[in-house]
This record gives C-alpha cells, structure tokens and sequence, in this order.
C-alpha cells in the first residue's frame, strides 16, 4: 500500500471511510479481495493476499480489527533479505496484544522502512505506528493521509488526496456516490510539479513518476495495482461496512468491481471482550453499489474518548 487517506468519524452517515493504493511490481503475484485463512485456528482475513510472502496490505477481521501497511521510500538503507513487511498486517490481525505490546514484538523484526495503522475497534482504538518512531500514536478523530513518508507529510498526492477525501465525504448523497468519487480520486495520474517534488533519494525520473497517485512507470513493470475502499455507513441504527476492491493491469485495465458487505461492523467497543463478531460478508463481483439512506439519530463515535479509557489501578502503598 503506498497511498492511503482515512477519515475517522468526519461524517455522521460515513463515520469511517478509506481509500487506498496498492503500487507493487506486476511480476509480484497476488489474490484478489477474499476471505482467507491465514492459519489453522485465525481468524480468517477479508484483503487481497501477497502471495509470493504470503500477507496482505490491508485487511480486516469480522472480530473487529483492521491493519494497513505503506513501504517508507529509502533505498540507501533497503535490506533485501529483510522479512516481508505484509506480515505484520497478518500479524496484527490473528493477534490479540494491546498496540504498545504489539510494537514491542514488532519494532525490533528487522523489516525494512514501514508505517503502519492498525485498528481494534472493540477496544475504540486506532493507531499508527512508524519505523522512523519509537513509540505508536494514537489516532483520534480526523482525516489522515499517508504514503512512503510519516504520517501526514505533505507530499502533493497526500494533501490532495486528503482535500478530495474530505469534499466527498462532505457532499456525498449515497454511497455510490461517495464510492465514484474515491475511485476517481484515487485514479489521478497528474504528476507533482518539480519544485514540489520530494527527495527520497531515487532518481528524478522515478520520483516524477511515483508522484501521481495512480502510478505507472514508463517500462510498466511498476505501477497502482488496485484501489481499496473500506466504506462504514450508518444505516439507521446500525453500522454497514463496505469494502470494494478494483484491480489494474499492467496496461491500466480495470477489472470488475470486486466487493464484500458486513454488517454490524466495526463492532462497538466495549470493555468485555467477549462481544460476539459480524458475520463475514459474501464478496461478489459488479459494478453497482446500492444502499438505503441513513435517519439521523444520536450516534456513537467508533473510537472511545480519550478519558473513558479504563485507568490502570493505583499501585498499593508499601
């Protein structure tokens, strides 16, 4: 994954919406959006699937988490025989470990540059987590855009990704509407200026191409291989959550909408952690999107507030 805008409860219908680019080699090969297992006894995996190192770039699970993984762009410091990044998404989603847990078993891997957002919606809790960081932050409600740099660098494909992110969601009227205008989002070829360029230490040439965000460089060995939106709205009182999936050729074909429902995700967070998970969603295969539109009532936000938190007791007195 390598482009990614998430907008976390900024719109009462569509309290969780992202969008985001998958840019790999195309020799490298991978499965379509699926329901897969990722080993006897875990939970089974609702992405696309990595399937020379076996993990995935984005994905959820009917328990109620969800992880996505971006590459950070420094080739002076690439190891080759470095683990494949894919798994820690796989990792984050079989486990149970709290996030600063998680990133101890993580931090010190061995993997080359990464970012990392992971989600455990039962616990109202989002974060991001970096390489380049020691510790994860925790995410509140906003819009965030990511790519091969930290979290929120403003690259011109990031803050532009972002601005159109935030305008859809604002004015969208149902989610197929909301639903075309991320995909159109997220198919902008239009290469970054020079003098807005990043240095990250590839060639011009290279930087110039991988500025859009659909990418296809000139020999078409590399480029945007799919666009993945994971759209929560509110249906009356009840959360649906959509994930579509549309995945490109090398020659920038598009190949039909792929996409999977469920419902009463993400789960409500809860201090128990015995609630009961969605039923796993069908993925089928179309061009439309059909929903009935939300009444307004008093909602929830997905993400617990900050100071309901369960506190840690106090130590007792010697």
């Amino acid at each position: 994954m390598c482009l990614v805008a998430i907008a976390l409860d900024q719109s009462r219908r569509f309290p969780l919406v992202i969008a985001a680019n998958r840019d790999e080699f195309f020799q490298r090969p991978a499965a379509r959006l699926a329901w897969w297992s990722p080993g006897a006894g875990q939970p089974d995996i609702l992405g696309g699937r990595d399937l020379e190192a076996g993990g995935t770039w984005l994905g959820l699970t009917a328990k109620g988490r969800l992880a996505l993984i971006t590459n950070v762009r420094d080739p002076a410091n690439r190891d080759p025989n470095a683990p494949s990044r894919g798994s820690i998404v796989t990792r984050w989603l079989n486990g149970d470990l709290s996030a600063d847990r998680f990133w101890m078993h993580t931090a010190l891997s061995g993997y080359n540059g990464f970012n990392l957002v992971a989600a455990d919606f039962r616990r109202g809790e989002c974060f991001f987590a970096s390489s380049q960081d020691s510790n994860p932050m925790r995410l509140e409600r906003g819009l965030y855009g990511l790519s091969n740099a930290s979290l929120d660098t403003p690259w011109p494909k990031v803050t532009q990704l972002k601005e159109r992110v935030r305008e859809s969601v604002d004015g969208a009227e149902s989610l197929d509407m909301l639903a075309v205008e991320l995909f159109d989002a997220m198919n902008d070829r239009t290469p970054a200026p020079d003098e807005q360029l990043p240095m990250t230490g590839v060639p011009h040439e290279l930087e110039k191409a991988l500025s859009p965000a659909f990418i296809r460089t000139p020999d078409g060995a590399y480029g945007t291989r799919s666009t993945t939106l994971v759209i929560t709205e509110r249906v009356n009182k009840r959360l649906v959550t959509h994930v579509l999936e549309r995945t490109y050729s090398p020659t920038g074909g598009m190949a039909l909408l792929r996409r999977s429902s469920l419902k009463d995700w993400p789960p409500r967070y809860t201090e128990e952690a015995s609630e009961v998970p969605a039923a796993q969603g069908v993925v089928t295969e179309s061009e439309e999107t059909t929903a009935e539109p939300a009444r307004k009532t008093r909602v929830r936000s997905l993400l617990k507030p900050e100071g309901s938190r369960r506190r840690r007791a106090p130590a007792p007195s010697v």
